[in-house]
């Protein structure tokens, strides 16, 4: 399992390129309201141990350092990622946070974008939101198009509605990217119709500026899942491609 210091890298990312990753829960343990079959966190039985959460000052003095180090060190960066051991928003501080880094930003690296990976469950609240608008990049996640389907691939602590969760995305306005893990798992296959159409029909009520579709890349902590190649992702997806979407796609 990954574990990841507060920040760390830059490491490549096959999605963002040259990242500066950010962890805004515990640096030795996992924190986070899914418990996703493909996570390479682990589960979170697993990471309980540690469970201090970095304070918005810790992240600004952490993320500093690292800026100034790169910056004297010529080391380009392409994204300030938030994403690390478990759900990022889950972190009380996250909306001082994304303020502190926009500044930092702009300082010491200002054509880098700013990054957030996260499962959406946060967008009940108001902070939270505004905090995702201001960043380049809010890339919100949605596996599977109903509850059933969810608790099979997402595990979710607590309630979770992904029909609830497309309402909270119709905020953003489509100015957001929508990323889904595609793979096969015992009772849950992406490609499937009951998935693929529902998830489908998703995306053309919600329009985002961009889709990340990939799929299983490192060890998970659930056996049996399958991942699918490239070129089967971009069979599963080309109507939306036919009709315009702008779709990342990545094995």
């Amino acid at each position: 399992m990954m574990r990841e210091q507060t920040v760390f890298g830059p490491i490549f990312s096959r999605r963002l390129g040259r990242s500066l990753g950010i962890n805004l829960l515990p640096t030795e343990g996992k924190l986070c309201n899914f418990d996703c079959i493909y996570c390479e966190c682990g589960w979170n039985r697993d990471g309980r141990d540690d469970k201090r959460i970095p304070s918005a000052a810790e992240v600004r003095s952490a993320l500093e350092d690292k800026l100034a180090e790169c910056l004297l060190n010529g080391t380009e960066i392409d994204s300030i990622t938030f994403s690390g051991d478990g759900e990022p928003t889950l972190n009380p501080d996250f909306p001082r946070i994304v303020e502190d880094t926009l500044l930092l930003r702009d300082a010491f690296c200002p054509s880098a974008k700013v990054s957030v990976l996260s499962n959406a469950t946060r967008l009940g609240v108001p902070e939270v939101v505004a905090a995702l608008k201001k960043v380049d990049n809010p890339i919100l996640k949605i596996d599977a198009p109903t509850r059933e389907l969810a608790a099979l691939v997402n595990q979710p602590c607590g309630e979770y509605d992904p029909v609830q969760v497309v309402r909270d995305l119709e905020q953003f306005g489509g100015d957001f990217i929508l990323q889904t893990m595609f793979l096969k798992a015992p009772g849950f296959d992406s490609s499937s119709p009951e998935v693929l159409q529902p998830w489908m029909e998703m995306v053309r009520h919600l329009h985002p500026r961009e889709i990340m579709v990939y799929t299983i890349d490192r060890p998970t902590p659930a056996a049996g899942l399958e991942k699918f190649t490239v070129e089967q992702m971009q069979g599963f997806v080309q109507p939306l491609i036919d009709e315009g979407y702008k779709i990342q796609i990545k094995g």
